[in-house]
């Protein structure tokens, strides 16, 4: 059986149009058919830009979606014409409007998995969706209390405590519960969506030197390492709190399939570096699998032909492996 993958368009005026369009002509299609959402003119747009072949059916119901083969969901029926790197109020409009449309096909399991090309924070809330990103909408849309960002690259899965918040914040955002909620979302994702049998996950300090004995920080001794036993106690395998310098820089999380760092940077920079543009972002805890680039819109090479396809390749890639795996 054929699997269907669902592209949301993302910023038009960003790389995200750009990099579908490319990744279609390199990805191996032999079992996955790609339903691109967001406005056909802007896809027309960018291969008629780059010269990249388009001979895509355009769909305006979902009702009219082919049974196999790639095609555009396109229910705007108006032409938009990108602005390659410009921040405005209708690309963000269209990028959560095909958003919606993207994540209402795969909850109507007309898809199986969802890919969505970068937005622009300030694009959508300009026009009027205060949400943080992708991530808080589809939890919204899902209905989907408890979730977590997790950066995934092979073997290398950092998934975070906290997120979008500022770092004043974010000390007196670990608790016993935040720790605890989000690693059990990591060991049941890892057991049902990659099917890891017995997932092993590191827990990484908060402060310098995972606190030093309690010298630097005492949020390791009061909060983290008893968050760890109760981990250990429900069956969720853990170890730590390691140093996150030492952590990565000695390769030690080649010895887990998951690491749960406590706060944004902390898990991304060194995620980042160790990954070489080939990062996917994948949100944990979803009733639907999503997957993403781990950049954003790159509005200063938009529409410049400097875009590399890694990273959304590497998404594209990952949503087709955990349709296959849902579907075995």
């Amino acid at each position: 059986m054929q699997n269907s993958i669902v592209i949301t368009v993302g910023d038009m005026n960003g790389i995200g149009p750009e990099l579908i369009l490319k990744c279609l002509t390199a990805t191996d299609q032999v079992d996955t058919r790609f339903i691109l959402a967001g406005p056909a003119s802007v896809f027309q747009y960018y291969a008629t830009l780059f010269e990249i072949p388009f001979n895509l059916d355009v769909i305006h119901s979902p009702s009219t979606i082919p049974n196999l083969g790639n095609c555009i969901f396109d229910p705007f029926e108006t032409e938009y014409h990108p602005n390659p790197g410009k921040i405005s109020t209708e690309a963000g409009e269209i990028a959560m409007k095909s958003l919606d449309f993207g994540v209402s096909l795969v909850k109507d399991e007309l898809a199986q998995a969802l890919v969505t090309a970068p937005i622009s924070k300030e694009s959508i809330q300009m026009a009027g969706y205060n949400y943080a990103g992708h991530t808080e909408f589809l939890a919204e849309k899902t209905s989907c209390p408890e979730y977590t960002m997790m950066l995934i690259s092979g073997g290398l899965r950092v998934g975070l405590v906290t997120t979008h918040i500022p770092v004043r914040q974010i000390a007196e955002s670990i608790t016993q519960e935040a720790i605890i909620t989000k690693a059990r979302i990591i060991h049941t994702t890892l057991k049902t969506q990659f099917s890891i049998k017995k997932p092993k996950i590191a827990i990484l300090g908060l402060n310098p030197h995972a606190g030093d004995g309690g010298v630097i920080g005492v949020e390791e001794i009061e909060v983290i390492e008893p968050a760890m036993m109760s981990l250990n106690q429900m069956g969720v395998e853990c170890d730590g709190p390691y140093p996150a310098d030492g952590f990565f820089g000695s390769q030690q999380f080649e010895n887990f399939d998951a690491v749960l760092a406590m706060y944004h940077d902390q898990g991304l920079g060194p995620f980042k570096a160790l990954s070489f543009g080939r990062g996917v972002n994948f949100t944990a805890g979803l009733p639907i699998i999503r997957t993403s680039p781990d950049h954003g819109t790159a509005f200063a090479i938009a529409g410049k032909n400097r875009a590399s396809m890694d990273s959304m390749l590497e998404a594209i890639n990952l949503a087709k492996k955990l349709t296959y795996n849902l579907s075995t």
